[in-house]
């Protein structure tokens, strides 16, 4: 590593704190320094090149350095850098972009609220629901539901959703009033013989007996992730969300969906929401919207949702919530061009053909002794690392198998995301057909190391 390397590293201990890092081991080993990227391609500041898999953070569809892209926020900054929509005021793209996102969304979908971060529109979110309820006289029903294993966000509303106890410890979280059912991975929980959908029926069931133990007058909102990304790609088993949507109706239990990862065409559909029939009151996205290029994030609500908050709004005198960079211009023109560049690739037709390479990629991955199952829709996937194929065993949490795996296949050039036993996969759409071959070739090298190290052959 040259000096300037060093230097860089040397600067980032002493200066930098790190999200979702082990602090102490960061002091050790210091870290890995992006150089640059193209397409599909990471380069660090030594030369070595790695294949993205998971787009960035689930983000990055369009891969690195569009140039559309670039090209679309520098000519916003240069004919209008900032304008904030506080009280009445409003400016072209934050308008275009409302009106563009309301002609895609699930047809349930009435208006647009704009923020910089899945985890804000999250947190608005869970805001919007209290205030649904308030304003129809029912303050008591302020619980939310969300399930074990979910990513929701980490702002402090947004990680007491989130189903991890990693992002709670010591920080005084989950806040009160927040609660957790179980996580619906049927390759790991099911029972027995159990089908798909005597699996969905039970979890329907326990998520109905938790609402009537709590008092459903006092129960406001489920949310769920179509596709469960940060929980390892976990998809829903067959009438899931049907069983769960018949609960939340029976009791008048509001459905949020976080689309912050599986919107914009990742499930093969524009939403998550269309793929697995899901009808929600709100629905967030974030990531794909402007290909992670700059931060921006959307809430959108049903009509029943915003009648609720121009009477609440008529009442104290304003709508009292708002942040700073909310349809910020620049950001907002970066996300019509995703959208433009979305079009003209004629997204879900692309993604069809895509996936289908991706899926031969990945069911020719499935015969190795490591992996147990395979989950995947479009282009989103996870793959269940197993300690015996046979019966399914998994190996014991503190073996890190999937970290192994993780930290073998960027020895071989690899990035993908790992969540306990489970590897998942998200690439970009630009990808071409060679590279998802080289996926495979590159993963099969990476299981096979961490097979020998562990099987000893």
């Amino acid at each position: 590593m040259d000096s300037l390397a060093n230097s860089l590293a040397a600067r980032d201990i002493a200066h930098l704190v790190h999200p979702q890092t082990n602090l102490q081991l960061h002091l050790e080993q210091g870290p890995a320094i992006v150089d640059h990227a193209s397409g599909v391609w990471i380069y660090d500041d030594e030369g070595n090149s790695f294949l993205d898999s998971v787009s960035g953070l689930w983000c990055a569809p369009l891969g690195y350095a569009p140039e559309r892209l670039a090209r679309a926020a520098y000519d916003q900054m240069r004919k209008l850098s900032f304008a904030h929509l506080y009280r009445h005021n409003s400016h072209e793209p934050a308008i275009e972009l409302a009106e563009k996102l309301l002609s895609i969304a699930p047809k349930s979908m009435s208006k647009v609220h704009f923020q910089s971060t899945g985890s804000e529109a999250n947190d608005v979110a869970i805001k919007l629901v209290w205030y649904y309820f308030n304003a129809l006289g029912r303050p008591e029903k302020r619980k939310i539901i969300s399930r074990h294993g979910a990513y929701h966000g980490s702002s402090v509303a947004a990680v007491s959703l989130t189903g991890k106890p990693d992002m709670h410890a010591q920080f005084n979280l989950p806040l009160d009033g927040f609660l957790h059912v179980a996580c619906p991975h049927y390759f790991r929980d099911r029972r027995g013989g159990e089908s798909e959908h005597a699996y969905a029926t039970r979890l329907a069931d326990d998520l109905e007996a938790l609402i009537v133990e709590q008092d459903p007058d006092t129960v406001a909102a489920f949310f769920a992730e179509p596709v469960m990304g940060a929980g390892g790609a976990i998809l829903p088993p067959e009438g899931y969300f049907e069983k769960v949507q018949g609960v939340l109706r029976k009791y008048d239990i509001l459905f949020v969906a976080d689309e912050v990862i599986t919107g914009f065409g990742r499930t093969g559909k524009m939403w998550g929401c269309e793929r697995f029939s899901i009808q929600p009151d709100l629905m967030s996205c974030a990531k794909a919207l402007s290909a992670g290029a700059l931060p921006i994030s959307a809430l959108l609500m049903s009509e029943k949702i915003y009648q609720a908050m121009l009477l609440q709004s008529e009442r104290t005198g304003q709508f009292a919530h708002g942040h700073t960079f909310a349809g910020h211009p620049a950001c907002a023109a970066v996300a019509l061009e995703t959208l433009k560049i979305y079009e003209e690739m004629d997204l879900l037709a692309h993604i069809a053909r895509l996936s289908s390479c991706f899926a031969d990629m990945l069911e020719g991955i499935c015969s190795h002794p490591l992996v147990g199952d395979l989950a995947m829709t479009g282009l989103i996937a996870g793959i269940e690392l197993v300690k015996d194929k046979g019966s399914g065993e998994l190996f014991p949490a503190g073996m890190n198998v999937g970290v192994k795996v993780a930290e073998a296949s960027r020895r071989h050039g690899l990035l993908h995301r790992y969540a306990g036993n489970r590897i998942a996969f998200a690439p970009a759409y630009i990808i071409s057909q060679d590279e998802i071959g080289e996926i495979g070739v590159r993963l099969r090298k990476s299981l096979d190391e961490v097979h020998a190290e562990l099987c000893g052959k």
